[in-house]
């Protein structure tokens, strides 16, 4: 089965390429596999202290990719899969496609306005070519009938 690998994160812009990625793999017969990163953490010279910041981050990073995919269910009703990985995001989105060949693409959401943000920037700069699968990226500027008219 063809899988559209989303990374999710709280930006519009991933909520765009979420949304391009499920019509994507609706009209392909594929799925979806979202994908949250948790940054890595400073270290905190106090054990107690370190061991609930990451906790935190844990939980917030669950329970975002788990709207993520309760929305993506209610628009499209795929079920995706679900990914919460610790760590640097270009090691781990080359991890996980490395790990499953049915992954076909990564989507990625560029902002409306300003600077892309670290995925899009690695991914299209020096990185650029190295993925075994291809990169959609998604403006950030689409409204929700171009992303329906588009995938």
């Amino acid at each position: 089965m063809r899988i559209y690998l989303v990374v999710v994160d709280e930006s519009p812009e991933a909520a765009i390429a979420l949304r391009f990625a499920a019509r994507r793999a609706v009209k392909t017969g594929g799925g979806v596999e979202i994908l949250t990163l948790i940054p890595p953490q400073e270290f905190i010279a106090f054990g107690g202290v370190q061991a609930t910041i990451e906790e935190e981050a844990r939980l917030h990073a669950e329970g975002l990719v788990t709207a993520a995919a309760g929305t993506l269910m209610q628009e499209s009703g795929l079920k995706p899969a679900i990914t919460v990985r610790d760590g640097e995001g270009p090691k781990i989105i080359r991890e996980i496609i490395a790990a499953d060949p049915n992954i076909a693409a990564l989507v990625l959401g560029a902002a409306a306005s300003g600077a892309p943000g670290k995925l899009v920037s690695h991914f299209t700069g020096t990185d650029a070519g190295t993925l075994a699968v291809p990169i959609m990226i998604v403006p950030g500027s689409l409204d929700a009938e171009a992303i329906d008219r588009l995938s």
